[in-house]
């Protein structure tokens, strides 16, 4: 055989025996990643764009080598578990969980394919972790857990009057349980009383909102799926009675809430497409700490606490990440 010909025979050997660069062996592994959300709402959607386009990013392009099954429960924690189980059934890749409620579903409903959970205010109390730093089992995630101090303080400045802060959330959901606990806590160093208000569903949200008129000076919706999804409601108890609403995430401001101090939930997603990519590359969920979500951005709306009956200082302006609903 001619030199050039065996040049080229040993080169097409070796180029087939070298190990693929990671973007390379990215794109030529074809995965299949499903993901699940209790609820469909603003913050959520962030989430899941921000996975998907982390995904992207690390060399899984939709359409093309990675196939994206969504399913959201609509609030039905029988539909979350019935998403989890055929989820579990079709054995995908990956499992990404948004929210507390569809994360304990998932983990319920498989113990051996990887999960990546985002969005959940308290893993360890979910009892989804061992702990942050070794989760241990198939999961690991992004926790979303709310500033609450510097919530109490934020609504304070803001409502230098207030005496009891009323708080609307679904006592269903563990995420909420833990957030209105931390609330009570940290109400309490401030010599705030904490008034709670339930919605199961999210047609029951307006009507907690009506049970707190009288009662309370502030409305404050945690991290809760079941009420924000039904935030105009909220908020339009919030204008007739002239009771400022204040969230725990910074989406639900341009909605109509005062204020808030929380996440970028698209970056919370990228965090969690970050872990989920890193799982599809071979690592285990179980050895991977879960992690904080990254920031606390301060967003105001001048138009809906005029609205709600309240006028924001001019230091909050001032020193606000981003000024909605001019």
């Amino acid at each position: 055989m001619p030199i050039t010909r065996l040049m080229c025979a040993a080169l097409a050997v070796a180029a087939f025996a070298a190990p693929m660069a990671p973007a390379a062996y990215a794109q030529s592994q074809s995965k299949t990643v499903a993901i699940t959300a209790i609820v469909e709402h603003p913050s959520l959607d962030a989430i899941r764009a921000g996975v998907i386009e982390s995904l992207k990013a690390a060399g899984w392009t939709p359409g093309q080598n990675l196939k994206v099954e969504f399913q959201s429960a609509q609030g039905n924690p029988a539909t979350a578990a019935q998403i989890a189980r055929q989820f579990a059934g079709s054995k995908p890749d990956l499992i990404v969980p948004i929210t507390t409620p569809s994360a304990q579903t998932v983990a319920a409903a498989t113990k051996d394919i990887p999960v990546v959970f985002a969005a959940v205010t308290d893993p360890v109390g979910a009892q989804l972790v061992k702990s942050m730093d070794k989760p241990g089992a198939n999961i690991t995630g992004v926790s979303d857990m709310a500033p609450v101090a510097e919530h109490v303080a934020l609504i304070r400045e803001i409502v230098p009057a207030v005496k009891r802060i009323g708080v609307l959330y679904n006592p269903g959901e563990a995420n909420s349980v833990a957030l209105v606990s931390k609330l009570k806590e940290e109400a309490g160093k401030a010599g705030l009383a904490v008034v709670e208000a339930t919605a199961t569903k999210s047609a029951d949200a307006q009507a907690a909102a009506r049970g707190l008129v009288g009662k309370v000076e502030a409305v404050y919706v945690p991290l809760d799926n079941t009420v924000v999804s039904a935030l105009e409601s909220v908020i339009a108890v919030g204008q007739q009675s002239k009771l400022p609403v204040f969230s725990a995430d910074t989406d639900s401001v341009g909605r109509g809430t005062v204020a808030s101090i929380g996440f970028d939930y698209t970056q919370v997603g990228r965090q969690a497409g970050d872990l989920a990519a890193r799982v599809l590359k071979g690592e285990k969920p179980g050895d991977m700490p879960a992690v904080l979500a990254k920031g606390t951005d301060l967003y105001v709306n001048p138009k809906a606490a005029a609205a709600q009956g309240v006028t924001l200082p001019d230091a909050v302006v001032k020193r606000a990440t981003k000024v909605v609903g001019q």
